[in-house]
């Protein structure tokens, strides 16, 4: 399952002090169901801004955001949370696990969030760490892990309320050059068998090429790259 994403003219400013920093200057974007997109550029142009906008976890301040042809203005906190929750998974660079909780608690989260019993929930998930390698690392907490099984984790629990969008935000950004391609690897593999449209950014221009499409964001707005 996948969803298509449009973005029109959107515009993204912060207050820094007395300075009004302007991020996002009338960004336009389309992205087709199914598609594996990568978005690259130097620290500080906008490219997390634009993910939260995307992932609506911010609001633009002019422009409008459509996913699966969903207005996101158009939801109200609730009725954004749960179209979060069932739509979109997201992946950090810091993967944002719960230290308290195993690998397979921590994959269960989102179902448990949505009200999925335990038992399915459960059994879900132990499928999921199943097919990134992790079927003997369940019980193991995030301090156990390593930085690329801890980013397996991170993707098992994007995945798993089988979202029809993908959101990374730098998902190899913390780890060492042999981790990251494994990870991102995987990213590509999962992305193509669970059939979700994907939209990463990244600092890595090589791993980014290896995606459908990829463009650059510069001056606040987005440029295709040449191959």
């Amino acid at each position: 399952m996948s969803v298509s994403i449009r973005v029109n003219g959107v515009r993204k400013s912060y207050r820094d002090g007395e300075r009004l920093v302007q991020v996002l200057n009338g960004v336009d974007l389309e992205v087709r169901a199914g598609e594996f997109v990568a978005v690259v550029g130097p620290s500080g142009c906008g490219k997390s801004t634009l993910l939260h906008l995307l992932g609506a976890l911010d609001i633009p301040d002019s422009g409008t955001v459509e996913v699966g042809g969903q207005g996101l203005a158009d939801l109200g906190p609730r009725r954004l949370a749960a179209f979060r929750n069932r739509t979109i998974g997201f992946v950090f660079q810091f993967q944002e696990l719960l230290g308290d909780f195993s690998a397979l608690e921590n994959v269960m989260l989102p179902g448990r969030i949505a009200g999925k019993s335990t038992a399915w929930a459960e059994e879900r998930a132990r499928g999921l760490l199943d097919e990134v390698g992790l079927q003997d690392r369940l019980d193991h907490f995030p301090n156990q892990l390593s930085g690329g099984e801890r980013q397996r984790v991170a993707l098992c629990r994007a995945l798993f309320m089988e979202p029809p969008l993908i959101l990374a935000d730098e998902p190899t950004g913390n780890l060492d050059p042999e981790s990251g391609v494994q990870v991102f690897d995987l990213m590509l593999d999962l992305q193509e068998r669970h059939g979700t449209t994907a939209l990463v950014v990244t600092h890595n221009p090589e791993l980014a090429s290896r995606c459908g499409r990829l463009l650059s964001l510069e001056g606040g707005k987005l440029h295709a790259e040449r191959r």
